[in-house]
């Protein structure tokens, strides 16, 4: 942390009062996380866009998040991004091209399709899914958006998560024999017929930082600390989830932490940060460890001094009127698709 980023961001700060709003993803570092107005997961900052009434807003994270509160912003509300490269490389497994290739390659076979998207995509994707009468889903709502969809169709292509979507297959029952993992390798014409059968067609995407986790570190952690509790996100393999004493969204956790009796102990599987962050306000009462230590490098590129970089670069923009290159700006074409499958998700989890 540094006291010249520091005072450099807070006086930004003071400079726009109630014009700015500061946003931040629970994976963000201490140093960032400690300026923001507005903290939570994907689903909780992107419900509470429609509260900000702030003409300016910055998002601490990753590019599709910070899309997905520009394209809810109010208009005349400008969002920007500190770091405009911090992608998500599960985003960036799915491409409107080859989605579109399968979809149409899906509904070919004469069923209705219908694609139920990850948050954690970009905004193209979204727009590709919206058109097609999809929706999006996050971690805390794959459950009812999964059985939301597959009552609307005759199946369901979940993307790009294959964790998340197996994950979430797992706890609504759906048998085994009504999934079929797509081979992205193969040409679209050359889907299988267990394809053609399949109720749930899952694309094979996969976060980085959750696939790290693994059974044997559950067993290790035991063996160590007898009567930890294991609590993992939905984004790990499922032999993880299966091990776990609780699993949930980002949120979840934070809730789960806090409603453990002192002298517990916790071992957390996902983002570093977050871990972190919650073994420091829980010392002395609970134990927090991280199942292993994972780090999203692409969240780590939003620093203080990026976020400072990007006051400074606000603070000329609101002086002098001309555009910044930290603003995220959404394409005409993607704006309404998009939003009506972010509007689908919060219709049906009112």
């Amino acid at each position: 942390m540094s006291e010249e980023f520091f005072e450099t961001i807070e006086e930004g700060r003071r400079y726009f009062g109630s014009r700015l709003t500061v946003m931040g993803h629970h994976y963000q570092e201490e140093a960032v996380i400690r300026h923001t107005d507005l903290r939570g997961d994907s689903l909780e900052l992107a419900r509470r866009t429609a509260t900000v009434e702030s003409p300016y807003i910055i998002f601490c994270g990753v590019y599709f998040m910070a899309e997905s509160t520009a394209l809810l912003a109010r208009p005349g509300q400008e969002v920007h991004l500190p770091e405009p490269s911090a992608e998500c490389s599960m985003a960036l497994m799915s491409s409107p091209e080859r989605l579109e290739q399968v979809l149409e390659d899906l509904n070919g076979l004469g069923r209705r399709v219908i694609p139920l998207v990850y948050i954690n995509s970009t905004l193209a994707v979204k727009a590709l899914v919206g058109s097609h009468h999809g929706a999006t889903c996050t971690s805390a709502n794959a459950e009812k958006m999964l059985t939301w969809a597959l009552k609307e169709g005759d199946a369901v292509l979940f993307l790009p998560d294959k964790n998340l979507g197996a994950n979430t297959a797992n706890r609504l029952g759906l048998p085994e024999e009504d999934r079929f993992l797509l081979n992205l390798k193969n040409k679209p014409e050359s889907l299988p017929a267990a394809a053609a059968r399949a109720r749930l067609l899952l694309w094979p995407g996969f976060c980085s930082i959750h696939t790290r986790f693994h059974l044997r570190q559950i067993e290790r952690v035991r063996a160590e600390h007898p009567g930890i509790k294991v609590v993992a996100h939905p984004e790990c393999p499922p032999v993880v989830l299966k091990a776990a004493d609780a699993v949930g969204s980002t949120s979840f956790i934070i809730r789960y932490v806090e409603e453990l009796p002192a002298g517990a102990s916790v071992a957390i599987g996902t983002e570093i940060n977050l871990v972190e962050r919650l073994a420091a306000q829980h010392r002395g009462r609970v134990k927090v460890l991280p199942l292993v230590e994972s780090a999203c490098t692409h969240m780590a590129q939003t620093t203080e001094e990026r976020l400072a970089a990007s006051l400074k670069a606000l603070i000329h923009r609101d002086q002098n009127g001309e555009p910044s290159s930290f603003e995220v700006r959404i394409a005409d074409a993607w704006r309404e698709p998009a939003k009506a499958a972010l509007e689908r998700m919060f219709e049906v989890c009112r």
